[in-house]
């Protein structure tokens, strides 16, 4: 390995010298040999890795000209391989393009065709052979004991139930869009995804093979694949969306064939595919993007090319890969939209125009008075997204939080506790006698809210809130609706004048404390327990309008009055669609972990600092533990800062002009641009998570997992192929090379037999016990499996 790096680090100046004779001193051990077979040309040590001849070599001076989008071939040939241009319509791998002006010489060693053992067909069909093979052993471990547990773990839970909502047609809220709960499982496709991937960007067999074993031996992976989660969804369309693109650019060559427009429609298929299951798959289009501006800019810059072909180039691309995948996507919810038409336990989450086109809902279809009067009952509605209904219950604010009187928060569904009595602020009597006439609330009256459930006055003081500085507390206080003046409120209608009727579900109204001054509104912070997770109510001083100031009523009844039909008030597509995105975002921003549930750092994840669990908890429990094969990880996490250090080397060398072999410019042109996509796919799925607010879980961190888990493949490969070709002696490189693959190959099939339990389930006494079998295996202390 050193003996390689001393060769890349003294190129230049090798080359800049005259050549010397010759000799079998120890700096022989530093010179790659030539094979020579008789009744053949000689055979190059990479091509004898592989089983293929090589071509006879390349002139020195000759220069290769890397093409965007085409990659070097990592084994054999060097770049005489690569003169063979594919045939017309058909994409090759991402194999470079060498151009020369002794481009047509020697056109009878280029007819010379290869032994039958290395031929071409042979070749495709041991790949072939290795892809079944490889797939057959991802199903064969995901699907094994499949049956167990059988009870529910963790978030199947909710997504469990969903699939009945979808079955009985029932509207329900999730913080994730709806394509996720269509699929089924397809998290066995993910290891035959990834040896396809690496071995369009490596060309390299051994590299897509240790790739395919770093994830089928990933006890993290099959875990989560075994549960009826979005995550193995997703990662499949991450990684669906990875191959189509790399596929798209190996059909470089061969730009509007029938194989370019497949490759690129499908790369704006799965893109639509992985944000319509969670919204992080917008990380993958940022790569996706990232590349096509690449892609464009080289299209560009290339004067061979007219204006017209490079706007042929742009309108493909738009059309494949922003208007097909919004079409898409945007379908996805149509469908959702158009199956989920009953009212159902998520209703509340939205606004009441939404709700009125459910079926089932009190809105739908529903007649109600349209003014709103004097002794009607009501339900009162924050205009935020996700901030629920006006609501109290007989539970009072504990010792130490302001004044001990009956609570007043939001709740996001419907409840009895949200209904409230409008009343006058200065008598008992009640509206609803036949004999006293109707009197309707108008903008700017003072009035009462009487709670139905409790006959408490909605109430406010100088005592400040249970979350909010400088915010006051609103509380339900008084006996039978008699209380004192901190029950009187000013209705105020926005952008309306005194005098003016509120309508039903349309006003958008203010509620102003008459003795403090404050507006009621919701900071939209989740109580503790004691307040039964809802969300808090405050009277603000700070009277600027904002959506958690401002209300509307929906729920309205009073017999005195006639009903009008809200059929009018249904909203359009695009409407509903906007609505529906900005409740998922708040959702998620207010995610909250679930009893004994451990959340996570991200410097956490790459280092498996600690698992999740999904099922039990005590040693008579079936245990199931999410936690990543610590040898898979942990060179994934070794793996990432050698190529770092190796591609600076790299970069470096090449920037400054050194000279690299043949053989060592095919690798690292291998390792810069098919790793250098991969590195990005790690850092867009990583480091963003950084950024967030929300509650972090550390199966987060696995789609990331999988672009180190292929940079891995393809970095280690090139590395053993370094040393290989640094030795003298050719079958020492070969058995060594060999050697190396096996051991990486049957180390990470070991550690998957030692940590198999966490994912297949596991009974009896917890690994910090030292009766355990997993004692020994407890190599962390934050493991608590």
């Amino acid at each position: 390995m050193l003996c390689a790096t001393s060769r890349l680090l003294a190129a230049r100046t090798a080359t800049a010298l005259p050549a010397q004779p010759r000799g079998r001193g120890p700096g022989a051990r530093c010179r790659r040999r030539e094979l020579h077979f008789p009744g053949h040309p000689e055979l190059d040590l990479d091509d004898f890795l592989t089983g293929r001849l090589a071509r006879p070599s390349v002139p020195v001076g000759r220069r290769a000209i890397l093409r965007r989008g085409r990659m070097p071939p990592a084994v054999g040939g060097g770049p005489a391989r690569s003169e063979l241009r594919p045939r017309r319509g058909r994409c090759g791998p991402q194999t470079a393009r060498v151009v020369g002006p002794d481009e047509t010489a020697k056109p009878a060693a280029r007819s010379r065709k290869r032994p039958g053992w290395g031929s071409r067909h042979f070749e495709a069909a041991g790949r072939w052979a290795l892809l079944a093979l490889v797939t057959l052993l991802s199903f064969a471990t995901r699907f094994h004991r499949l049956d167990e547990p059988p009870h529910v773990c963790w978030d199947e839970t909710h997504f469990g139930k969903m699939g009945s909502y979808y079955i009985n047609r029932t509207f329900f809220f999730d913080v994730h869009p709806p394509l996720g709960k269509f699929c089924a499982f397809l998290g066995s496709l993910l290891v035959p995804f990834a040896y396809l991937i690496v071995l369009e960007l490596s060309n390299s067999l051994p590299a897509a093979l240790l790739t395919a074993a770093l994830l089928t031996f990933d006890t993290g992976c099959l875990t989560l694949s075994q549960y009826i989660l979005l995550d193995p969804i997703l990662m499949f369309f991450i990684m669906a969306a990875m191959l189509s693109m790399v596929k798209h650019n190996s059909c470089a060559n061969r730009p509007f064939s029938a194989p370019w427009w497949f490759w690129l429609s499908l790369t704006g298929i799965n893109l639509a595919g992985a944000l319509g299951v969670k919204f992080v798959g917008l990380f993958i289009i940022l790569q996706v993007g990232w590349n096509t501006i690449s892609d464009l800019w080289h299209l560009f810059g290339d004067l061979s090319l007219s204006v017209v072909t490079v706007g042929k180039h742009l309108t493909a691309r738009i059309l494949c890969l922003i208007v097909l995948p919004l079409t898409l996507y945007t379908a996805t919810y149509a469908v959702h939209f158009m199956v989920l038409n009953k009212s159902g336990p998520g209703d509340g989450f939205f606004s009441s125009a939404f709700q009125a086109r459910l079926s089932g809902n009190n809105l739908h279809n529903a007649s109600i008075p349209e003014h709103l009067a004097y002794g009607s009952v009501i339900t009162v509605k924050n205009l935020r997204m996700a901030i629920g209904y006006l609501h109290s219950h007989r539970h009072l604010y504990p010792e130490g939080i302001g004044a001990r009187q009956q609570q007043v928060t939001t709740y996001l569904h419907k409840d009895y506790n949200n209904l409230w009595i409008i009343k006058k602020h200065n008598t008992n009597a009640d509206p609803l006698d036949p004999s006293l006439p109707v009197e309707f609330v108008r903008h700017g009256d003072i009035i009462r809210l009487e709670h139905k459930e409790t006959s408490r006055n909605l109430h406010s003081h100088y005592h400040e809130a249970p979350l909010t500085r400088k915010h006051y507390q609103v509380t339900g206080y008084g006996i039978n609706g008699t209380g004192d003046s901190n029950d009187f409120w000013r209705i105020e209608v926005v952008n309306r004048k005194f005098g003016n009727r509120i309508k039903v579900l349309r006003s958008r109204i203010r509620l102003i404390h008459l003795v403090t001054g404050c507006v009621l509104g919701s900071s939209g912070k989740v109580l503790p327990k004691w307040g039964w997770e809802q969300l808090e109510v405050t009277c603000t001083p700070y009277l600027k309008e904002t959506l958690n100031s401002i209300w509307n009523v929906e729920d309205h009844i009073n017999p005195k009055l006639p009903n009008i039909s809200l059929d009018v008030l249904q909203p359009s597509f695009p409407e509903v669609l906007l609505e529906s995105h900005m409740v998922m975002i708040r959702g998620n921003n207010g995610l909250k972990p679930k009893d004994n549930e451990f959340t996570s750092k991200p410097w956490h994840w790459p280092v498996n600092y600690q698992g999740l669990r999904f099922s039990g908890i005590n040693d008579t429990d079936f245990r199931v533990y999410l936690l990543g094969n610590p040898v898979v990880w942990w060179l994934n996490l070794l793996s990432i800062a050698l190529y770092l250090l190796l591609g600076s080397i790299i970069a470096v060398a090449v920037q400054r002009g050194a000279h690299l072999p043949a053989e060592v410019e095919g690798l690292s042109q291998v390792l810069l641009r098919g790793g250098g996509q991969l590195l990005l796919g790690w850092i867009l799925h990583y480091f963003p998570f950084f950024l967030m607010g929300r509650i972090l879980y550390f199966h987060h961190y696995f789609p990331a997992m999988l672009f180190s888990s292929m940079l891995t493949g393809i970095l280690w490969d090139t590395l053993l192929r370094l040393w290989a070709w640094s030795l003298a002696s050719s079958s020492l490189a070969r058995g060594l090379y060999v050697v190396g693959n096996l051991s990486l190959l049957l180390g990470t099939a070991y550690s998957f037999y030692l940590f198999h339990p966490l994912a297949y389930g596991m009974v009896g006494p917890l690994a910090q016990d030292p009766r355990s079998p997993m004692a020994g295996l407890r190599w962390l202390e934050s493991w608590d499996f």
